[in-house]
């Protein structure tokens, strides 16, 4: 297998998926297609995700594991609303399981580098 540590940080990032798919399912309709409707927008929320998880020892295999888990999700349950949510999700849909946890080490980490966090980076 491709993942390494994957079974130290499958728990965690099984934890952090089902938090985020709850906050899907609950988060008000509008609140979701303002952060999906546009890109930077989705970028800056996952960034400030990524930093809140980060602050509480997340570590990046986690995060890339939680990360795959919700582009899973939102592949099978939300429609793409601008041209890069299509582009992710027509790679997501050929890609085998190794390209997609690479995809979502690039996805973290270009949320990372490109977010201006509401919270100030340490």
């Amino acid at each position: 297998m491709a993942h390494t540590n994957e079974s130290a940080a499958e728990p965690q990032a099984s934890e952090a998926f089902e938090r985020v798919k709850n906050t899907l399912r609950n988060m008000d309709a509008a609140k979701k297609n303002e952060i999906l409707s546009s890109f930077t927008e989705f970028k800056s929320y996952l960034g400030n995700r990524i930093d809140l998880a980060r602050r509480i020892g997340v570590n990046d295999e986690q995060l890339a594991l939680a990360a795959e888990k919700v582009a899973g999700y939102l592949a099978e349950h939300e429609e793409p609303r601008n041209s890069e949510e299509k582009l992710l999700q027509e790679l997501w849909k050929v890609g085998k399981d190794e390209e997609r946890h690479m995809l979502a080490h690039m996805l973290v980490r270009l949320s990372q580098e490109t977010n201006e966090p509401l919270i100030e980076r340490s």
